[in-house]
């Protein structure tokens, strides 16, 4: 799951190599990050959603890093929406801001822009994790340049995420996509929920993402099922290694691109619920 670090030492490098550099700015914490061609969805030159909600969870998990320290906030919920295309090149910004300081969960949401045009929203709710052991670093990545080190390779291939088949995307544990407790990353789940969509319509776009996470993928791989209909889809993340458990379930709305024929989806609402769950 999601979890808000930036000294990770090895741990999420992956993820900072999606270049986000963020400062604080009174209550907000502001985040920029550069649009490559590695961070575009395949057979599109559009930004992945998967990276604004990875970006998404990296400033409101920052946020909430901040009220429950030292405890590790863990991500119950993330979703991101875009008003429209998302860009090919330049910078997105983007600005994060308390929604909610509760005793048992802490809500932020987070706005963003590329050419000086609003981009979209996301926000995401967290949780302490149960385990007191678990502590945040001393250190947390806010007013500090990005990282140097960029993606040199398509993202997916850099998280060895792979499709299996139309629907069906394996995503493996690896120490570089760790977070601050030792499982998988939220941003990566995130990444291999749209990969299990994007495989049903070539060339598509994901205009909406919302993830709800259940369980911590420990173990993996992680293998994500997905199913599409009339722009519609959903998909639940498993941790194959950890008995087969469900981690996350998502939902995802698409644009554009072209979904193979024999991929429908099966109109045996029961069979459906069971192969699922």
């Amino acid at each position: 799951m999601g979890r808000a670090e930036a000294a990770w030492e090895g741990r999420s490098r992956i993820l900072t190599e999606f270049g986000l550099a963020v400062r604080s700015h009174g209550g907000e914490l502001h985040g920029t990050g550069a649009v490559t061609p590695h961070l575009h969805a395949p057979g599109t030159a559009r930004l992945r959603t998967s990276v604004l909600a990875a970006w998404t969870d990296h400033l409101t998990g920052l946020l909430a890093a901040r009220t429950m320290a030292p405890r590790v906030p863990v991500t119950i919920e993330l979703d991101v929406h875009l008003y429209g295309p998302a860009p090919a090149a330049g910078e997105v910004r983007g600005v994060a801001r308390v929604v909610k300081a509760g005793r048992s969960v802490f809500v932020a949401e987070a706005e963003f822009a590329a050419g000086g045009a609003p981009l979209g929203f996301g926000a995401a709710s967290f949780m302490a994790a149960p385990d007191p052991a678990v502590r945040l670093p001393e250190r947390l990545g806010v007013d500090a340049p990005a990282p140097a080190g960029r993606l040199e390779a398509p993202l997916a291939e850099r998280a060895g995420c792979v499709r299996r088949e139309p629907g069906t995307v394996v995503l493996p544990r690896s120490e570089e996509g760790l977070n601050s407790s030792n499982t998988v990353h939220g941003g990566l789940l995130a990444l291999a929920a749209e990969e299990a969509v994007l495989s049903l319509a070539p060339g598509a776009a994901v205009e909406s993402l919302a993830l709800r996470y259940l369980a911590a993928a420990r173990v993996g791989p992680v293998v994500a099922t997905a199913d599409l209909w009339r722009g519609l889809a959903r998909a639940v993340l498993r941790d194959a290694g950890g008995g087969d458990r469900v981690a996350v379930a998502a939902t995802a709305r698409t644009s554009g691109g072209r979904r193979p024929p024999e991929m429908g989806v099966s109109t045996d609402v029961a069979g459906g619920s069971d192969r699922r769950w």
